[in-house]
């Protein structure tokens, strides 16, 4: 059984979607070819379209999202409108598919393609990326925005966010990769922790808690103590985790 759904703004091409799809290991060229998830781009009558296809689940995770859970295509989806409707950049959603044999086989979310300048990884690799603090500085209020919007984006990591330069000095921002977040009202603690996936620095938490502090109206040196320790926290778990990854892997 296959389930397909298209936002009524795109009715008019659900048949060249489809074929997109039913084809997809022949149509398109890759944007990322991962091993978990594989995004190609197509062209339709003139417009470019991604077509995200998820890896495919186990057998246990096949009954869980036939049953119990709705699949990652289908809550991209669905949070990628509750994001548009709430004001929040993001490469507009187009459709869905779930194709079930017995529990979820494949699932694949479309959605608008997005040219980008870059996206937030490349202030964690270069120090010396242009106007870097002041594209700390706004991401630092775009975060602050989704937390006053009550969007808690659990995959809030360097990857995740893509930055277009307007040439004036303000940066627009665009959440993707979207299938793990909560819309919920965000405390203090909540929104510091939430910081923690970007793998922040020390100069980018001095930039960032300063502006934090400054929109949400705490002091700086309490916002910076959070934030510095949500992140610290974090990045000893994930370095932990790899060394001991190594060491089982050099028996």
């Amino acid at each position: 059984m296959k389930v397909t759904h298209v936002h009524k703004d795109y009715q008019h091409i659900g048949p060249q979607l489809w074929d997109a799809i039913d084809n997809f290991e022949t149509m398109g060229a890759y944007v990322t070819k991962g091993e978990r998830n594989v995004i190609k781009k197509v062209e339709i009558k003139g417009e470019v379209y991604n077509i995200k296809k998820f890896k495919t689940p186990n057998a246990v995770q096949r009954l869980v999202y036939r049953y119990l859970r709705k699949s990652k295509a289908k809550r991209s989806f669905q949070y990628a409108k509750i994001l548009t409707e709430k004001g929040i950049n993001t490469p507009l959603p187009v459709g869905y598919v779930e194709v079930f044999v017995g529990g979820l086989k494949d699932s694949y979310y479309i959605s608008k393609h997005v040219d980008y300048d870059f996206d937030f990884r490349v202030l964690n690799h270069n120090p010396n990326w242009p106007n870097r603090a002041e594209v700390l500085r706004q991401m630092a209020a775009f975060t602050f925005q989704l937390h006053e919007k009550e969007i808690n984006f659990l995959d809030h990591s360097p990857g995740n966010t893509l930055i277009n330069d307007m040439g004036d000095g303000t940066y627009d921002f665009y959440l993707i990769d979207l299938n793990r977040m909560r819309f919920e009202p965000m405390d203090f603690h909540k929104r510091m922790h939430n910081f923690r996936r970007l793998w922040l620095s020390k100069t980018m938490i001095n930039i960032m808690a300063k502006e934090y502090a400054r929109l949400y109206g705490k002091p700086e040196k309490e916002t910076h103590a959070l934030m510095t320790k949500y992140s610290r926290a974090f990045q000893k778990k994930v370095n932990s985790k790899k060394i001991r990854r190594r060491r089982r892997d050099s028996r």
